[in-house]
């Protein structure tokens, strides 16, 4: 079994600016890194540092039992690998690609078919942050695997396995990237706001850190009420809430500022309490997010 201390040689295919940095990463980390892109030009810094450029792709995938691949999208992965499925029996696979927990599982199926181990991974960080600690990585698949290669994805940063089934890498992926659009979005529509006051958004910006950091602090408390199914009101009821939801809405037509993004947020409120959920703390609009979107809604 592979150490702590131990090297483990790997191939990278795909070098954006992602998988450059993943490259690099792993080659500072003492890790034999050969690489394999269809413009090879964007090897040649990584070559200069003593990455290996594979002659071909079939060299590629021989070169090494550990093949990361992150390139645009599952259709490109397979369109790379799917010709060269032989070559795969008896390696391991970590696919670092965007995609959907559907396209994850679907793609483990099929490297099982080929004999193949699979790992799905995402990466929650910008590739200048590839081996520092702001970098966050997430592994599905066989917990076997990823202890076998944990000393060589942890080169890329902090690395957290999340379990056997292979579609929750990109689950958790997705749900961040809910959460980034909802931060931003309430940002944008505050400095439209704010700005038809004049304010510029960079005095807005300052509050904005310092609010998000608050309301960050109360979602531990939410998690623990929304696993055990229970909502008290410890602070305000969702009715309390609706209220300053419909300031929101009037600020926002009275400023002749884009009111959709309000409007939704209130429409969440208004199906909460006509489901009885009033006088609940904020964390049981969950159970509106449990229930299916309406057909044309």
């Amino acid at each position: 079994m592979t150490t702590k201390n131990s090297t483990h040689p790997v191939t990278v295919l795909g070098l954006g600016l992602m998988g450059r940095a993943l490259a690099g990463a792993f080659l500072r980390g003492g890790h034999p890194t050969t690489v394999w892109n269809r413009t090879a030009a964007k090897a040649d810094d990584l070559v200069a540092e003593g990455v290996t450029l594979a002659g071909s792709l079939q060299d590629a995938l021989t070169a090494n039992p550990l093949i990361v691949v992150c390139v645009s999208d599952y259709e490109a992965f397979h369109g790379l690998l799917d010709p060269h499925g032989a070559l795969l029996e008896g390696r391991a696979l970590v696919n670092l690609t965007s995609g959907t927990s559907e396209q994850a599982r679907e793609t483990a199926a099929w490297a099982a078919g080929l004999g193949a181990t699979y790992l799905d991974g995402v990466i929650l960080a910008v590739p200048q942050a590839i081996a520092t600690p702001d970098a966050i990585l997430l592994h599905s698949g066989p917990a076997e695997a990823f202890e076998q290669y944990e000393p060589v994805l942890r080169s890329l940063g902090p690395t957290t396995y999340l379990g056997t089934d292979h579609g929750l890498s990109a689950l958790h992926d997705i749900a961040v990237l809910g959460l980034m659009w909802s931060v931003l979005n309430g940002f944008l529509q505050g400095a439209a706001l704010l700005g038809s006051a004049g304010v510029p958004a960079s005095a807005f910006a300052d509050l904005t850190t310092r609010m998000a950091a608050t309301v960050a602090d109360w979602t531990p408390g939410y998690a623990k009420q929304i696993d055990e199914g229970a909502y008290p009101a410890y602070d305000s009821t969702i009715d309390t809430h609706l209220a300053a939801m419909d300031h929101l809405v009037h600020e926002s037509e009275a400023a002749g500022i884009n009111t959709e993004l309000p409007k939704s947020v209130k429409a969440f409120a208004d199906r909460a309490i006509a489901a009885g959920r009033g006088g609940d703390g904020y964390a049981a609009m969950i159970e509106v997010f449990r229930t299916p979107s309406e057909v044309g809604a």
